[in-house]
């Protein structure tokens, strides 16, 4: 009941708030940790394919093991304090670890540089703040899929995922995802300097969001629907290009909504000034275009919704038969 509860304030708070400036984000100082810890373990490890497996592997373990103890910690320790105390530091990790408003803020960010008018170098530098890719090369269909791409795969590690796993161990498993995720998204790059510091990372982030993302898929499909788009064409689509992706869960959720929407996701993207050719998800039906960036993100509310009906429910039932 407790868990549950406090799921549903976090996301109600994230819907209202998002992720105020004046609040402290976990991420950021996990973020702080893990870029630490990387500077002390690179000093200490020999510069060899062995070498930076070894210290990439101890870096993670480190920092989900501080995360979980810190936060399991305090929860504890606030709870025993005065139950109250307890379930508001539930209530405001678990607002902290899901990101619905703040995805919708910064991809409508784009839709307004883009519409009425289009200005070009704004909408470039704006989904620069939110996609890793190269920006300065796309036109304003590649804008605009850079958007749509970026708040459906994110529905699924900044939404879907930590519902599912507060459902499991409230706001320290919820953390601990996103200190997964947050390793991943600093470490797990396929170049030069971490090809063998961030595998640990990549292939732990990859398992974590495994199951999650397939549960994600099935709510964007479900969430499609509700928003007066299409289900079956989600369906379809997930179902044939679901896999069209070099990680195991990102095109889970893209290829849902490029079937919602009838519109062709991915293919070539340029990172670092090397172009990626990457398979295309989705079929032509028409052009993207702008109006995708707010179709979108209705899709995802519902989405998000469903999910932490279905996460809370699921939690409340089995407390209800150990009761």
């Amino acid at each position: 009941m407790i868990i549950a509860f406090a799921m549903v304030c976090g996301l109600l708070l994230d819907f209202l708030l998002g992720d105020p400036a004046w609040l402290t984000h976990p991420v950021v100082l996990i973020g702080k940790l893990i870029d630490k810890l990387e500077k002390a373990l690179r000093k200490r490890f020999p510069v060899t394919d062995k070498g930076e497996r070894k210290a990439g592997t101890i870096e993670v373990i480190l920092v989900l093991l501080t995360v979980a103890v810190i936060t399991g910690g305090v929860c504890w320790a606030a709870w025993k304090i005065h139950p109250a105390l307890g379930m508001a530091v539930q209530i405001i990790w678990c607002w902290q670890a899901v990101a619905v408003k703040d995805l919708r803020v910064e991809s409508m960010r784009v839709y307004h540089a883009l519409t009425p008018e289009t200005d070009l170098p704004k909408a470039r530098e704006r989904v620069g703040w939110i996609v890793g890719r190269d920006t300065d090369v796309l036109d304003a269909e590649g804008v605009t899929k850079a958007a749509v791409e970026t708040i459906a795969e994110n529905f699924s590690d900044g939404v879907a995922a930590p519902l599912f796993y507060m459902a499991i161990g409230g706001a320290p498993l919820a953390m601990v995802y996103k200190a997964v995720n947050t390793m991943d998204s600093m470490l797990g790059y396929k170049n030069e300097k971490y090809l063998w510091f961030g595998r640990t990372a990549a292939k732990l982030d990859d398992a974590a969001g495994y199951l999650p993302a397939r549960l994600a898929a099935m709510f964007f499909i479900a969430g499609s629907g509700l928003s007066g788009f299409s289900a079956k064409g989600a369906w379809r689509i997930w179902k044939r290009d679901r896999r069209n992706h070099a990680s195991p869960n990102a095109a889970q959720t893209e290829s849902a909504c490029a079937g919602a929407l009838g519109i062709r996701l991915a293919g070539p993207a340029t990172y670092f000034g090397e172009v990626y050719e990457k398979p295309y998800i989705g079929d032509p039906d028409r052009p993207v275009e702008a109006e995708d960036i707010p179709r979108t993100n209705r899709i995802m509310y519902a989405a998000s919704i469903l999910a932490l009906l279905v996460f809370a429910g699921v939690r409340l039932g089995i407390a209800a038969l150990l009761i």
